[in-house]
Protein backbone atom coordinates (compact mmCIF):
# COMPACT_ATOMS: atom_id res chain seq x y z
CA UNK A 1 0.00 0.00 0.00
CA UNK A 2 2.77 2.33 0.46
CA UNK A 3 3.55 3.26 -3.14
CA UNK A 4 -0.02 3.52 -3.63
CA UNK A 5 0.08 5.99 -0.49
CA UNK A 6 2.62 8.18 -1.81
CA UNK A 7 0.34 7.96 -5.25
CA UNK A 8 -2.25 9.26 -3.78
CA UNK A 9 -0.19 11.98 -1.78
CA UNK A 10 1.25 13.74 -5.00
CA UNK A 11 -2.22 13.43 -6.47
CA UNK A 12 -3.11 15.61 -3.45
CA UNK A 13 -0.23 17.99 -3.69
CA UNK A 14 -0.90 18.49 -7.34
CA UNK A 15 -4.72 19.07 -6.74
CA UNK A 16 -5.94 22.29 -7.19
CA UNK A 17 -9.13 21.47 -5.14
CA UNK A 18 -10.07 18.48 -4.05
CA UNK A 19 -13.62 17.18 -3.17
CA UNK A 20 -14.27 13.76 -0.64
CA UNK A 21 -17.31 12.14 -1.37
CA UNK A 22 -17.78 9.76 1.56
CA UNK A 23 -20.43 7.20 0.81
CA UNK A 24 -22.11 3.79 3.64
CA UNK A 25 -18.43 2.23 3.84
CA UNK A 26 -17.82 4.83 5.88
CA UNK A 27 -20.86 3.88 8.94
CA UNK A 28 -19.70 0.35 7.96
CA UNK A 29 -16.14 0.76 9.08
CA UNK A 30 -17.52 2.28 12.23
CA UNK A 31 -19.71 -0.64 13.11
CA UNK A 32 -23.30 0.11 11.52
CA UNK A 33 -25.52 -2.09 9.36
CA UNK A 34 -27.82 0.12 7.48
CA UNK A 35 -31.58 -0.89 8.46
CA UNK A 36 -31.92 -1.17 4.86
CA UNK A 37 -29.47 -4.10 4.29
CA UNK A 38 -30.98 -7.00 3.19
CA UNK A 39 -29.70 -9.40 6.98
CA UNK A 40 -31.44 -6.86 8.64
CA UNK A 41 -35.05 -7.35 6.79
CA UNK A 42 -36.27 -10.25 8.88
CA UNK A 43 -34.74 -8.74 12.64
CA UNK A 44 -36.55 -5.42 11.86
CA UNK A 45 -40.00 -6.84 10.39
CA UNK A 46 -40.34 -9.40 13.50
CA UNK A 47 -39.22 -6.79 15.99
CA UNK A 48 -41.69 -3.94 14.70
CA UNK A 49 -43.94 -5.37 12.21
CA UNK A 50 -42.97 -3.12 9.55
CA UNK A 51 -40.34 -2.72 7.69
CA UNK A 52 -37.39 0.03 7.83
CA UNK A 53 -38.63 1.26 4.73
CA UNK A 54 -42.48 2.02 6.20
CA UNK A 55 -41.42 2.80 9.74
CA UNK A 56 -38.26 5.66 8.99
CA UNK A 57 -41.11 7.88 6.71
CA UNK A 58 -42.70 10.87 7.13
CA UNK A 59 -46.02 9.04 7.01
CA UNK A 60 -45.14 7.13 10.11
CA UNK A 61 -43.88 10.05 11.84
CA UNK A 62 -46.98 11.96 11.29
CA UNK A 63 -49.72 9.10 11.69
CA UNK A 64 -47.20 6.82 14.05
CA UNK A 65 -45.02 8.97 15.95
CA UNK A 66 -44.45 6.39 19.07
CA UNK A 67 -43.31 3.11 16.64
CA UNK A 68 -41.23 5.91 14.50
CA UNK A 69 -39.65 7.36 18.00
CA UNK A 70 -39.03 4.27 19.23
CA UNK A 71 -37.20 3.16 15.87
CA UNK A 72 -35.27 6.04 15.12
CA UNK A 73 -33.77 6.54 19.11
CA UNK A 74 -33.05 2.52 19.03
CA UNK A 75 -31.91 1.51 15.54
CA UNK A 76 -30.63 4.45 14.18
CA UNK A 77 -29.56 6.59 17.45
CA UNK A 78 -28.33 3.94 19.95
CA UNK A 79 -26.42 1.46 17.36
CA UNK A 80 -24.81 5.13 15.42
CA UNK A 81 -21.18 3.90 14.25
CA UNK A 82 -18.88 4.56 16.41
CA UNK A 83 -15.84 7.20 15.71
CA UNK A 84 -13.05 6.23 13.47
CA UNK A 85 -9.94 7.94 12.77
CA UNK A 86 -11.11 8.79 9.66
CA UNK A 87 -13.16 11.83 10.10
CA UNK A 88 -10.19 13.66 11.94
CA UNK A 89 -7.79 12.34 9.41
CA UNK A 90 -10.07 14.06 7.07
CA UNK A 91 -9.64 17.52 9.15
CA UNK A 92 -6.34 17.18 9.17
CA UNK A 93 -6.15 17.05 4.74
CA UNK A 94 -8.73 19.95 5.83
CA UNK A 95 -6.32 22.28 7.78
CA UNK A 96 -3.33 21.12 5.95
CA UNK A 97 -5.30 22.86 2.71
CA UNK A 98 -5.33 19.03 1.01
CA UNK A 99 -9.01 18.85 1.24
CA UNK A 100 -11.35 22.21 0.06
CA UNK A 101 -14.81 19.54 0.94
CA UNK A 102 -16.34 16.97 2.44
CA UNK A 103 -19.77 15.62 1.42
CA UNK A 104 -21.39 12.60 3.53
CA UNK A 105 -24.36 10.54 2.81
CA UNK A 106 -25.39 9.34 6.31
CA UNK A 107 -27.16 11.39 9.04
CA UNK A 108 -24.14 11.40 12.10
CA UNK A 109 -22.55 14.27 11.04
CA UNK A 110 -18.86 13.09 12.12
CA UNK A 111 -16.66 14.98 9.89
CA UNK A 112 -18.01 18.29 11.08
CA UNK A 113 -17.54 16.66 14.67
CA UNK A 114 -14.02 16.03 13.97
CA UNK A 115 -12.99 19.66 12.92
CA UNK A 116 -13.71 19.82 9.24
CA UNK A 117 -15.26 23.02 8.25
CA UNK A 118 -16.89 22.66 4.74
CA UNK A 119 -19.32 19.81 4.73
CA UNK A 120 -22.08 19.08 3.43
CA UNK A 121 -24.27 16.09 4.78
CA UNK A 122 -26.63 15.23 2.40
CA UNK A 123 -29.20 13.82 4.27
CA UNK A 124 -29.47 15.70 7.39
CA UNK A 125 -27.92 15.77 10.77
CA UNK A 126 -29.06 13.58 14.01
CA UNK A 127 -27.93 16.89 15.65
CA UNK A 128 -30.61 19.17 14.18
CA UNK A 129 -34.00 18.86 15.26
CA UNK A 130 -36.91 21.39 15.30
CA UNK A 131 -40.38 21.71 15.61
CA UNK A 132 -42.58 22.01 12.65
CA UNK A 133 -44.94 24.40 13.60
CA UNK A 134 -42.52 26.89 15.92
CA UNK A 135 -39.29 26.43 14.48
CA UNK A 136 -38.15 25.92 17.98
CA UNK A 137 -34.71 24.14 17.89
CA UNK A 138 -34.16 21.40 20.05
CA UNK A 139 -30.71 19.02 21.03
CA UNK A 140 -30.29 15.31 19.86
CA UNK A 141 -30.18 14.53 23.77
CA UNK A 142 -34.01 16.13 24.13
CA UNK A 143 -34.73 13.34 21.23
CA UNK A 144 -32.71 10.82 23.40
CA UNK A 145 -34.24 11.51 26.71
CA UNK A 146 -37.76 11.54 25.84
CA UNK A 147 -39.65 8.80 27.66
CA UNK A 148 -41.88 8.15 24.39
CA UNK A 149 -42.27 11.02 22.25
CA UNK A 150 -40.36 14.02 22.01
CA UNK A 151 -42.97 17.04 22.21
CA UNK A 152 -42.37 20.74 21.77
CA UNK A 153 -42.08 22.47 24.85
CA UNK A 154 -44.03 25.05 23.07
CA UNK A 155 -46.85 23.68 20.76
CA UNK A 156 -47.11 20.57 22.06
CA UNK A 157 -46.32 18.25 18.87
CA UNK A 158 -43.54 15.45 17.75
CA UNK A 159 -40.36 17.20 17.19
CA UNK A 160 -39.47 16.54 13.79
CA UNK A 161 -35.45 15.18 12.97
CA UNK A 162 -33.99 17.55 10.26
CA UNK A 163 -32.83 14.39 8.71
CA UNK A 164 -33.81 12.78 5.08
CA UNK A 165 -36.42 9.85 5.77
CA UNK A 166 -36.97 6.99 3.75
CA UNK A 167 -39.36 8.86 0.08
CA UNK A 168 -38.20 11.83 1.23
CA UNK A 169 -36.24 13.97 -1.88
CA UNK A 170 -32.74 15.81 -1.08
CA UNK A 171 -32.77 19.55 0.09
CA UNK A 172 -32.25 21.22 -3.55
CA UNK A 173 -29.74 23.94 -1.62
CA UNK A 174 -27.57 20.71 -0.38
CA UNK A 175 -28.26 18.91 -3.92
CA UNK A 176 -26.97 22.26 -6.07
CA UNK A 177 -24.26 22.90 -3.63
CA UNK A 178 -22.75 19.58 -3.98
CA UNK A 179 -22.89 19.69 -7.88
CA UNK A 180 -20.93 22.75 -7.93
CA UNK A 181 -18.37 21.57 -5.50
CA UNK A 182 -17.81 18.17 -7.68
CA UNK A 183 -17.95 20.57 -10.59
CA UNK A 184 -14.97 21.96 -9.35
CA UNK A 185 -12.98 19.62 -8.08
CA UNK A 186 -9.47 18.70 -9.82
CA UNK A 187 -9.48 15.91 -7.56
CA UNK A 188 -12.33 13.51 -6.79
CA UNK A 189 -12.01 11.46 -4.01
CA UNK A 190 -14.85 8.36 -3.35
CA UNK A 191 -14.11 7.28 0.44
CA UNK A 192 -16.26 4.16 1.48
CA UNK A 193 -18.07 4.50 -2.03
CA UNK A 194 -17.79 3.44 -5.64
CA UNK A 195 -18.88 4.52 -9.02
CA UNK A 196 -22.01 3.11 -8.79
CA UNK A 197 -23.30 4.47 -5.47
CA UNK A 198 -27.23 5.57 -5.62
CA UNK A 199 -26.53 8.19 -3.76
CA UNK A 200 -23.59 9.96 -5.66
CA UNK A 201 -23.54 8.32 -9.48
CA UNK A 202 -26.11 11.82 -10.29
CA UNK A 203 -23.21 14.14 -9.11
CA UNK A 204 -20.04 11.92 -10.22
CA UNK A 205 -21.27 12.83 -13.88
CA UNK A 206 -20.40 16.42 -13.23
CA UNK A 207 -16.84 15.66 -12.47
CA UNK A 208 -14.82 17.34 -15.00
CA UNK A 209 -11.26 17.32 -12.91
CA UNK A 210 -8.19 15.67 -13.80
CA UNK A 211 -8.14 12.40 -11.35
CA UNK A 212 -10.46 10.15 -9.15
CA UNK A 213 -9.20 8.07 -6.60
CA UNK A 214 -11.23 5.53 -4.58
CA UNK A 215 -10.47 4.02 -1.09
CA UNK A 216 -13.37 1.29 -0.75
CA UNK A 217 -13.30 -1.97 1.36
CA UNK A 218 -14.61 -4.12 -1.72
CA UNK A 219 -13.46 -4.03 -5.17
CA UNK A 220 -16.00 -2.90 -7.40
CA UNK A 221 -16.32 -3.53 -11.54
CA UNK A 222 -16.35 0.01 -12.52
CA UNK A 223 -13.12 0.50 -10.21
CA UNK A 224 -10.65 0.55 -13.81
CA UNK A 225 -12.08 3.97 -14.33
CA UNK A 226 -10.51 5.20 -11.62
CA UNK A 227 -7.33 7.09 -11.66
CA UNK A 228 -6.22 5.04 -8.30
CA UNK A 229 -8.11 2.18 -6.57
CA UNK A 230 -6.58 1.48 -2.59
CA UNK A 231 -9.01 -1.68 -1.49
CA UNK A 232 -9.34 -0.70 2.04
CA UNK A 233 -10.88 0.89 4.57
CA UNK A 234 -10.66 4.51 4.92
CA UNK A 235 -9.90 4.38 8.08
CA UNK A 236 -6.68 2.57 7.78
CA UNK A 237 -5.52 4.82 4.56
CA UNK A 238 -6.44 8.27 5.79
CA UNK A 239 -4.48 8.16 9.17
CA UNK A 240 -1.08 6.68 7.38
CA UNK A 241 -1.47 9.58 4.75
CA UNK A 242 -1.74 12.17 7.66
CA UNK A 243 1.40 10.54 9.01
CA UNK A 244 3.49 11.27 5.73
CA UNK A 245 2.62 15.37 5.34
CA UNK A 246 3.28 14.93 9.36
CA UNK A 247 6.93 13.52 8.91
CA UNK A 248 7.19 16.50 6.17
CA UNK A 249 7.47 18.93 9.09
Amino acid sequence: MCSKLSYLKSFLDESSYTVALCGSGMMEEGGFIGVKKQERDYEIETAYGYSADEIFSSAFYNTRPELFFEFYKKEMLEHAPRATQSSPAMASLEHLGKLNCVVCSNIYDQARLAGCKNVINLHGSIYENQCPRCKRNYPLEYIKSAKRVPLCETCGIPVRPLVNLFGEQVDSQLMTRTTEEVSKADLLLLLGTTLESEVYRHYINYFEGRRLAIIHQSEHYKDHLADLVIVDQPQNVLPELVKLYNAER
